[in-house]
C-alpha cells in the first residue's frame, strides 16, 4: 500500500493556481502545504491536506471574484445588497468544486497525494454564522444570485463562536462555544483596506444653522472579511462580506497598562470583542439588550457606509454626486427585522454627513430599502425599549421619532377614517408608560418600498391580519415571494446517486439550473426500472445515514425500517412535542401487542434534531424527553426491532446533507398559520421524501405541486385556529383518549425520574400563561395519529410508495431558490443579470 507521505513525495511542488488538470492541481495543493503553510511542513495528514486543498480552490475563486467585480465596476449596473444577521453556509469545499465543475479533477489530485476527497472534506467545520431557516435561506439566496449572474453582495457578521455547539448530559442539552474559527477559515480574505468607524452612545450636537451631528460616546472599527460565493457553471463569483469589530492601537492605554490596570487599559478592545462573539446573545439583562442592539447597528452602519463609499467611488470624476441616482444603483434588502436600523442609519448618513434635506433623504431611503417579513409570532416581531435606543443611538432615536410623527400626520391628513387604527400602526408605542418600545416591523413597513412574505399563505396572513391597516393605505406595497432552496447543494451534491438517475431519465442535467424540468419524471413514475433504480439510490443514502447515526449516537438502526425525520429549531409551535407524544403512544401500543401482532406493523425509526435556545426552558424539556424516550425504547428487546427513537445531536447543514437524502418520511407539523414558510420541507420533498404535515407555510404549495395524494395531511386549518383557541378557553375541548393515554404513560415514570409535569401542564387547562395548549397539540393529535396510520399502510405497498416518492421529486421544481431570486430581482430590486464575459 502506498502511504500518503510516499504519494506526496512523487508529486512535484509547483504553483498552478487555475489549472483544471489533476496532476497540476495536486502540485498546487502541495505548493500550498509547503509555501503557504498553516502547520509544520513535515505533516500531510487529512487536516493539513484539507487546508492546502481549500487554499488551492480559493486561488481559482479569487481569480473569478476579481474578474466579476471588475466587470461590475465597468458596467456599473444596479446592485443588490442583502443584509442578514445569519448565514448558515455549510461546508464550502465540496460546494465550491461542484459549482466550479472540478470535483472529478480534485478527487483524482487528492488521490495522487495519498488521500481521499470525502475524508478531506470531512475535516471542514461548518461556519457558525447562523442558527436555522433564516440563515440557510440567505445562503441559498447567495448561491442563486451568483448562479443567475446577478450583481449582488451579502452582508453579515463574523461571529467568533456562533450560536452554540449542542452536547448532552444526564440533565439534557448543554451549550458549549462553537470552535469553527479555533484554527482559521481558509475561505475568508481579510480586507485591511475596508474599515469603517461605528459609534455608540454619545449625544447629538445642534449647530447654529440647525444641522445635527452625533458626537462622543465610543467608536469601534468594522473590518471586512470577504467570503467568495461561486455560481454554478458560470464565471460569476460574488461576495459575502462579514464584519468584525475591533479597536486600534490608539485605543490601548499604555500608561494604565504599565500601572497594572490591565482591564481598564484595554476596555474598548474588550467591548469590540463582545460585539461579534456570539450570535443572539442572551437579552434577559439590560447589558444583553444593549449588546444585541449594538450587533444589529454594527451590521447596518458598516454595510451602509460601505455601500455609499462604493457608490461614490463609481461616480468619481463625474462631478458632484447626484444622490437622486442612488436608488437606481442600490437595492437594500432587509432579511427580517434584525437589520431595521439600516433605515434610520441611511437617513442619518444622508442628512448629517451628506447634507441632504429631510424630503430628499426620505425619498432616497424609501426607494432603496425593501423588507422581508419571516414571522407572525409576536415574540419574533422585535420591539426595542425606547430608553435603550435613546441611550445607545441618540441620533437614530430622533430620526425614528420624526418618521413616526410624519407618518401619523400623513394618515390624519389623507385617511381620517383610520385615526382609530393609528395606535396599532405607530412606530413608537407608549401604550405601557412603564415600557415604551420601538416597533421594528412597523418601522420597516412604513419606510420600505416593498414588503414581502415568504409563502403564499404567510403573505395572505400578513395582508389580512398583521399588516391589514397598512395594506389599506399602500395596497401595492405588499408581495409574496415563496422561498426556495438551491438544487445544487440540496440534491446534486448531497445525493449523487439520485441525481445521476434523474439526469439519466431526463436525458439532461439541465434540471440543476432549471428545476421545472423535474416534471419530466412524472411520465416514468410507474416504470419498474426507474422504481428499482430509485429504491437502490434511496437505500444507499439510508445506509450512509445509518452509519452516521451509529457513529454519533451509538444507536444501531435498521435500514429496512421507515426512516421518519423531523429536524428544525426546537420550538413549541413547530410541535416536536406532538411528534414525540405520537412516538410514545406507538411504543405503548407495541408493548401491548402479541409478537404476532407486532410482526404485522411497519417498523419505524423516528429521528429528531435541532437546537433549543439556551434560555427556552420548554424547548429544552422537549429535547430531554426525546432522549429519555429513546433510551428506553431503543433497548427494549420486545419492541426495538419495530421502533427506534433517536435524537441527532448538533444539527447543522452538514448533518442535514446526510439526513435529508436518507429520509423517507418527514414531519412538518407546525400549528397552521405559524410557520412563515419552512424550507426543510422543500429539501425533503426534492429528495423524494414524503411529507406528513399541516396546511401551514409552504406545505400548502408543496401539496399543490406534488399532488394531494402524495402528501399526508392532518390538523386544523389556519383560519380555524383562533376559534379553536377560543373554544378551549371556554372549556369546550374534549381530549382524545389516545392523547390522554400518551401523557399518562409519560407521567407514570416509565421514561425515568425527570419531572415532565411542567411540560405536560402546558397542554392542560383552558387558558393561562404556559397552559391551555396554545399550539393545539391536543386538538390535532387524533388526526395526526390517523395520518400516521395511513403512512404505515402506504409504506407496506412498496410500489405505491416509490411512485409517490418519484412524484414528490417531480413536483418540486417550483421550490428552487433560482426561481425565488429571479422574482426578487425583477419585482422588488429591479436588477438585471451581469454575466462575466
Amino acid at each position: 500500500m502506498v502511504t500518503a507521505a510516499a504519494s506526496k513525495e512523487a508529486v512535484p511542488v509547483e504553483a498552478h493556481p487555475t489549472s483544471e488538470d489533476a496532476s497540476e492541481i495536486a502540485s498546487n495543493i502541495k505548493y500550498h502545504s509547503l509555501y503557504d503553510p498553516s502547520f509544520s511542513p513535515f505533516k500531510f495528514e487529512p487536516e493539513q491536506a484539507y487546508f492546502a486543498t481549500a487554499k488551492s480552490v480559493r486561488n481559482r475563486l479569487i481569480q473569478r471574484w476579481n474578474e466579476t467585480y471588475l466587470h461590475f465596476h465597468k458596467v456599473d449596473p444596479k446592485q443588490t445588497y442583502y443584509l442578514s444577521m445569519e448565514y448558515l453556509q455549510g461546508r464550502a469545499l465540496t460546494n465550491a468544486i461542484g459549482n466550479l465543475e472540478v470535483a472529478g479533477a480534485y478527487a483524482e489530485a487528492i488521490k495522487k497525494l495519498g488521500h481521499d476527497l470525502e475524508e478531506i472534506a470531512e475535516q471542514e467545520k461548518d461556519a457558525a454564522l447562523g442558527n436555522g431557516g433564516l440563515g440557510r435561506l440567505a445562503s441559498c439566496f447567495l448561491d442563486s444570485m451568483a448562479t443567475l449572474n446577478l450583481p449582488a453582495w451579502g452582508y453579515g457578521l463574523r461571529y467568533r463562536y456562533g450560536l452554540f455547539k449542542q452536547q448532552f448530559s444526564k440533565d439534557g442539552q448543554e451549550e458549549v462555544a462553537e470552535d469553527w474559527l479555533e484554527k482559521f477559515s481558509p475561505w475568508e480574505i481579510v480586507r485591511h483596506d475596508v474599515v469603517f468607524p461605528i459609534r455608540f452612545f454619545g449625544h447629538v450636537e445642534i449647530s447654529p444653522s440647525g444641522s445635527r451631528k452625533w458626537v462622543g460616546g465610543e467608536v469601534i472599527q468594522a473590518l471586512a472579511y470577504d467570503v467568495p460565493i461561486p455560481g454554478y457553471k458560470t464565471k460569476n463569483t460574488i461576495s459575502l462580506r462579514l464584519w468584525e469589530a475591533k479597536a486600534g492601537a490608539e485605543d490601548f492605554d499604555l500608561f494604565q497598562f504599565n500601572d497594572g490596570q490591565y482591564e481598564t487599559a484595554a476596555q474598548l478592545h474588550s467591548k469590540a470583542l463582545q460585539i461579534c462573539a456570539v450570535l443572539y446573545p442572551g437579552d434577559a439583562t439590560e447589558s444583553g439588550k444593549i449588546l444585541r442592539l449594538k450587533q444589529q447597528f454594527f451590521l447596518c452602519s458598516a454595510s451602509l457606509q460601505d455601500i455609499i463609499a462604493r457608490f461614490k467611488e463609481r461616480r468619481e470624476g463625474k462631478g458632484p454626486h447626484p444622490w437622486a441616482e442612488f436608488p437606481t444603483k442600490v437595492a437594500v434588502q432587509l432579511n427580517d427585522t434584525h437589520p431595521t436600523l439600516a433605515i434610520p442609519e441611511l437617513m442619518r448618513l444622508l442628512l448629517d454627513d451628506e447634507g441632504l434635506g429631510w424630503e430628499e433623504a426620505w425619498d432616497i431611503t424609501t426607494r432603496t430599502i425593501a423588507y422581508t417579513n419571516h414571522t407572525v409570532l409576536p415574540e419574533a416581531l422585535e420591539k426595542w425599549s425606547q430608553d435603550v435606543m435613546k441611550k445607545l443611538l441618540p441620533r437614530h432615536y430622533e430620526i425614528i421619532e420624526e418618521i413616526d410623527k410624519r407618518f401619523m400626520a400623513m394618515v390624519c391628513s389623507t385617511r381620517s377614517d383610520m385615526e382609530s387604527s393609528l395606535p396599532g400602526m405607530r412606530i413608537l408605542d407608549s401604550s405601557n408608560p412603564q415600557k415604551p418600545v420601538v416597533r421594528m416591523a412597523n418601522l420597516c413597513v412604513v419606510s420600505s418600498h416593498t414588503v414581502n412574505g415568504v409563502a403564499q399563505l404567510h403573505s395572505d396572513i400578513l395582508k389580512s391580519d398583521l399588516f391589514a391597516d397598512y395594506v389599506s393605505i399602500w395596497p401595492s406595497k405588499f408581495q409574496n415571494k415563496t422561498n426556495g432552496i438551491t438544487p445544487r447543494r440540496w440534491l446534486r451534491f448531497c445525493s449523487p446517486e439520485l441525481s445521476n438517475i434523474i439526469t439519466k431519465w431526463l436525458k439532461t442535467d439541465g434540471w440543476t439550473t432549471n428545476l421545472d424540468l423535474l416534471t419530466g419524471l412524472r411520465q416514468f413514475s410507474d416504470n419498474e426500472e426507474l422504481q428499482s433504480e430509485w429504491a437502490s439510490a434511496k437505500m444507499a443514502n439510508k445506509y450512509r445515514l445509518a452509519q452516521y447515526i451509529l457513529q454519533v449516537t451509538g444507536v444501531s438502526i435498521d435500514v429496512n425500517s421507515l426512516f421518519d425525520i423531523q429536524v428544525k429549531r426546537i420550538h413549541e409551535y413547530k410541535r416536536q412535542l406532538l411528534n414525540i407524544l405520537g412516538a410514545v403512544y406507538r411504543y405503548k401500543k407495541l408493548k401491548e401487542m402479541s409478537p404476532d401482532e407486532r410482526s404485522k406493523t411497519t417498523p419505524r425509526t423516528i429521528m429528531l434534531g435541532g437546537k433549543a435556545f439556551a434560555t427556552y426552558t420548554n424547548a429544552k424539556r422537549i429535547v430531554k424527553l426525546v432522549n429519555d424516550v429513546g433510551a428506553v425504547v431503543n433497548d427494549d428487546p420486545e419492541t426495538s426491532f419495530y421502533l427506534k427513537v433517536v435524537f441527532v445531536p448538533n444539527y447543522n447543514v452538514s448533518v442535514a446533507e446526510i439526513l435529508i437524502p436518507g429520509s423517507e418520511l418527514s414531519q412538518h407539523i407546525s400549528t397552521a398559520g405559524m410557520e412563515a414558510s419552512g424550507t426543510s420541507n422543500m429539501k425533503f420533498a426534492l429528495n423524494g421524501c414524503l411529507i406528513i404535515g399541516t396546511l401551514d407555510g409552504a406545505n400548502v404549495e408543496i401539496r399543490e405541486e406534488i399532488g394531494e395524494d402524495n402528501f399526508f395531511l392532518f390538523g386544523a386549518k389556519a383560519d380555524e385556529v383562533p376559534r379553536l383557541r377560543k373554544e378551549r378557553e371556554n372549556g369546550l375541548f374534549k381530549p382524545d383518549p389516545r392523547f390522554e393515554e400518551a401523557k399518562q404513560f409519560i407521567r407514570s415514570g416509565v421514561f425515568g425520574s425527570y419531572d415532565y409535569n411542567p411540560l405536560l401542564d402546558s397542554l392542560e387547562g383552558d387558558s393561562g400563561y404556559g397552559r391551555g395548549d396554545y399550539f393545539l397539540v391536543g386538538y390535532d393529535f387524533p388526526s395526526y395519529m390517523d395520518a400516521q396510520a395511513k403512512v404505515d399502510e402506504a409504506y407496506r405497498d412498496r410500489k405505491r410508495w416509490l411512485k409517490m416518492s418519484i412524484l414528490s421529486t417531480a413536483g418540486s421544481g417550483k421550490f428552487s431558490s433560482d426561481r425565488t431570486i429571479a422574482q426578487y430581482a425583477k419585482e422588488i430590486w429591479n436588477i438585471e443579470e451581469c454575466p462575466v464575459p
